[in-house]
């Protein structure tokens, strides 16, 4: 693996363990999973060191596996396609307006992510990008910024929808993020101020 992207991959473990820690203390009440993939629908923007780390985690694949993710990439990325016909290569989120791009993950909110396999699992869990790794739980920053709970379905665990936020040093995890995207974008596009990359998982996958 490139240094690069193992170094943004043990930065996302931090998320995990601290993941991990709070279902320990909260025993029975955190339905999330691997396995489950009810929040894996829709288009979803990932960052250059999530590009990097996903890239990484796609030559992994056995090649029937690689191709069925391509195909599925390249189906989902068609879609978006006819959406915004303007949207080319390298697909570059900065080229579609923010609003423009939430009106598309809207009408494409029930595609399930092209790196799920028949069985809705996660073909590269353990590189999956940080979008993925902060949805199931609702967090506090140091500094006092509350992230809710995007969970999709919570409602059918009360419990679980009740859960005060998680302290969680999300500065800290940001701080290390800006030099690993800065190292992503040198890697991607041999140039640091392509540092702010975004994409689609579905762009990623069909490539």
């Amino acid at each position: 693996m490139h240094p690069a992207a193992e170094t943004w991959q043990d930065e996302l473990r931090k998320l995990d363990r601290w993941f991990e820690a709070v279902a320990a203390r909260h025993p029975g009440v955190i339905p999330c999973q691997r396995g489950c993939s009810d929040c894996c629908h829709g288009p979803f923007d990932v960052s250059a060191a999530d590009t990097l780390l996903l890239k990484e985690g796609l030559a992994t694949l056995p090649e029937p596996t690689r191709e069925a993710v391509r195909t599925r990439g390249k189906a989902l990325l068609a879609r978006m396609g006819k959406l915004e016909p303007e949207w080319a290569a390298p697909w570059d989120l900065r080229d579609i307006k923010t609003d423009r791009f939430d009106e598309i993950t809207e009408v494409l909110s029930e595609e399930p992510c092209p790196l799920l396999d028949e069985n809705g699992g996660c073909t590269v869990y353990e590189y999956r990008p940080l979008i993925c790794r902060i949805m199931g739980l609702p967090m506090m920053t140091a500094e006092g910024l509350v992230l809710e709970n995007a969970c999709p379905i919570q409602d059918e665990f009360p419990s679980y929808a009740a859960l005060d936020p998680q302290l969680f040093d999300l500065e800290a995890l940001e701080l290390e993020e800006a030099a690993c995207l800065e190292a992503a974008a040198i890697v991607l596009f041999g140039s640091p101020s392509e540092l702010g990359f975004e994409t689609t998982i579905a762009a990623i996958a069909a490539g």
